[in-house]
């Protein structure tokens, strides 16, 4: 019995001991022992802030020793021509400047010293690791609010990680002023232009998902091959977008089918968009019918709308007319060297009259003729809002330009009126020298307007200061008199 209960006794710590291999246990020290030092977080400019320029120059010198390149001429003559180190320095111009990898890096002693307006890196035969370190430097020392990337094919793909996570990043602080604080000052811009195959070793979706998040307010993607897939994946990252303010998708040869709608959709969604610039594309009287369902359903947001040369007909200008009165913030329209003709003018006359919002409308080379020219009069003699208006290269002869003089008698607002200064197709005399004569009254008129403008601005300025000396004063009246003590409100039949 002895020798049983001792070896139950022995399984049973063996048992046991199987058991506790298998646990795990984790202890930590008490809180007061947790935390066993801190270290400060180092300011990316605080050595730049105390050197010189020549000190940076002489850095800048010193780092291309190290890397084994020589120092760029180009570099150098604009680091020299900097007068101020606490602002930032108009540009750095690196347009066409080889850059590889150590040439990047040699850089890094200028970019964490100096930050710039602009970095132009236009043409600089970027490579994959170059691109990549330089794009990282510039998120980390905050070197630029603007930045130009374009006609660099080689940028691999940790170039473009890099380039998105800038993108992220975009909206850092600046003199210690958060960014959207400082929108007009200091709008972050990315431009990538003029690039014949703009992604040629990454999905375009790495940038567009960086768009997502991203607080850039101006992205320029002009000639970049964006019509079909690409271009649906950027709508696709900016429609969720909330900073953007201005895209320009020039010379992308975008169609009037997907292309347009997609724009169309972005029209609808995105509300904070002010500029879209489409010049140069094929967007046609169809597409434009698009562009018109997205303005009809935002009202509101976009202030410049750019369709130069867009092979737009006068069958376009219905769509437009529909849309043009129920618009409350475009401001500028662009639709020069479109075969609008005068119909077109005929069709979008009463949607202009009725339209409250738009003080600069571009209709230079769009094929109108007098006829053309006196709908404009008849449209500027009840606009009560424009301020410019151009009809350059049309065919405006006397009759046109007697109609706009006789117009700008009933105008006050008109302060620019773009005409062709030399007489056009007139064989008599008399109406060249009347043509002459009535450039002249218009050009009088219109710095009538202006002169008249400026007054009135002076006024306004000078009754806002007068209004705010006056409340200054009945604020400090109010102060020295005392106060009566607060009413004490009487019992309600409730409280009773």
């Amino acid at each position: 019995m002895t020798m049983s209960s001792h070896n139950e006794d022995e399984e049973a710590r063996k048992q046991e001991d199987k058991k506790s291999q298998g646990v795990k246990r984790v202890s930590f020290p008490p809180d007061e022992e947790m935390v066993s030092g801190f270290a400060e977080i180092k300011d990316a400019r605080q050595d730049g802030d105390s050197r010189t320029l020549t000190d940076i120059i002489l850095a800048y010198e010193q780092s291309c020793i190290k890397h084994r390149v020589a120092p760029h001429p180009k570099t150098l003559d604009q680091i020299k021509e900097i007068t101020c180190l606490s602002n930032r320095a108009r540009c750095l111009d690196l347009q066409g400047v080889r850059l590889d990898y150590r040439s990047c890096e040699s850089l890094e002693e200028i970019l964490k010293s100096v930050r710039f307006n602009l970095i132009n890196l236009q043409g600089a035969d970027l490579e994959e690791n170059g691109a990549s370190s330089l794009m990282d430097m510039i998120s980390y020392y905050e070197s630029a609010t603007h930045l130009d990337v374009s006609c660099n094919k080689s940028m691999g793909v940790s170039g473009w990680q890099a380039l998105s996570r800038l993108l992220k990043q975009a909206g850092y602080t600046l003199d210690g002023v958060p960014t959207h604080h400082r929108a007009h000052t200091h709008s972050h811009s990315l431009t990538q232009s003029h690039a014949t195959d703009i992604f040629p070793e990454m999905p375009i979706n790495l940038p567009c998902i960086a768009l997502l998040s991203s607080r850039l307010t101006e992205l320029h993607l002009e000639n970049t091959r964006l019509s079909g897939r690409p271009l649906f994946t950027l709508v696709c990252s900016l429609k969720k977008n909330i900073a953007l303010q201005e895209l320009y998708l020039c010379d992308n040869e975008l169609n009037s089918f997907n292309d347009s709608m997609q724009l169309g959709e972005l029209l609808k969604h995105n509300r904070t968009l002010r500029t879209l610039d489409l010049s140069n594309n094929a967007i046609s009287d169809s597409g434009l019918e698009e562009l018109c369902d997205g303005l009809r359903v935002q009202k509101s947001g976009l202030r410049t709308l750019v369709l130069h040369n867009n092979q737009i007909t006068h069958r376009g200008m219905t769509h437009l007319g529909s849309v043009l009165p129920l618009l409350r913030t475009l401001e500028t329209l662009d639709l020069s060297s479109n075969d609008l003709e005068d119909k077109g003018l005929h069709a979008l006359k009463e949607a202009l009259i009725c339209n409250r919002s738009i003080l600069r409308l571009n209709l230079a080379s769009v094929r109108i003729t007098c006829e053309g020219a006196v709908v404009l009069a008849e449209f500027l003699a009840e606009s009560r809002f424009l301020q410019t208006l151009d009809v350059r290269w049309n065919h405006v002869l006397t009759g046109g330009l007697m109609a706009f003089a006789l117009a700008l008698k009933l105008n006050c607002t008109l302060v620019h009126l773009d005409l062709d200064q030399n007489p056009k197709e007139e064989k008599d005399e008399f109406l060249i020298e009347t043509q002459k004569n009535l450039l002249g009254r218009i050009c009088d008129l219109c710095v009538a307007n202006a002169e008249a403008a400026s007054e009135t601005d002076r006024r306004s300025a000078t009754l806002l200061m007068q209004d705010n000396d006056e409340d200054d004063t009945e604020e400090e009246d109010n102060s020295a008199v005392p106060r009566a003590a607060p009413r004490v409100p009487a019992r309600t039949l409730a409280s009773e």
